[in-house]
């Protein structure tokens, strides 16, 4: 009977888990960034170049990003005064920048893991989705958790806090402040494209 009892109760837990750990319409883009990371990472230890990863992780990046939102609120509150030709040539260039950054920073692997965690988190019509960083030699996980919001092509990310605490976009609004005066982002224009030429000419991994 005892035997029978834990079988049962062991089926019945197997039956749940699944439901209880069930993978969210919000967490799938932070599932499918973090495949697209790790992918980068792989073939960057397997030889290839920046732009062969480039290419291969931009379209993931442009799917779990609102880019255009996340352009806007990372140049702050004079994006508005903005011209139209200014603020299209900062959303090409943002996104071009946020692809380059990962490309040169996930640029090798030696075992790393990611993990979406199932407690994620509500603020307001937004969803923070948690994931860790697990290095592949045992040391502490990175936290890097995901502010997801539901829009016109469904829930993307509209910012990335590092260790649960730093906003992604608060950082570039600070560094960007001084670039960008009313009507006017040349300067702020300038710098993204230096950016993007220094991270694109980084060494290959070795």
């Amino acid at each position: 009977m005892k035997t029978a009892l834990k079988a049962s109760l062991l089926v019945l837990g197997l039956c749940l888990v699944p439901a209880a750990f069930a993978a969210t319409p919000e967490s799938a883009p932070a599932t499918a960034l973090d495949g697209g990371l790790l992918a980068s990472m792989k073939a960057g230890s397997a030889g290839k170049d920046f732009q062969a990863r480039y290419d291969a992780l931009a379209p993931v990046v442009r799917q779990a990003y609102n880019l255009p939102e996340v352009t806007k609120n990372s140049v702050g509150f004079l994006w508005s005064t903005l011209p139209a030709a200014q603020q299209q040539e900062l959303s090409q260039l943002f996104e071009q920048f946020t692809i380059s950054s990962y490309v040169a920073e996930f640029n090798a692997y030696s075992g790393q893991s990611f993990k979406v965690l199932p407690d994620e988190t509500a603020l307001g019509a937004k969803e923070i989705v948690k994931t860790q960083l697990v290095p592949g030699d045992g040391s502490e996980p990175v936290e890097l958790d995901y502010v997801m919001e539901n829009g016109a092509n469904g829930w993307q990310i509209t910012d990335v806090l590092l260790n649960g605490t730093i906003s992604q976009v608060a950082v570039h609004a600070s560094d960007f402040a001084s670039m960008v005066t009313s009507g006017d982002a040349s300067r702020l224009i300038t710098a993204l494209k230096g950016k993007i030429a220094a991270l694109q000419n980084l060494p290959a991994a070795q």
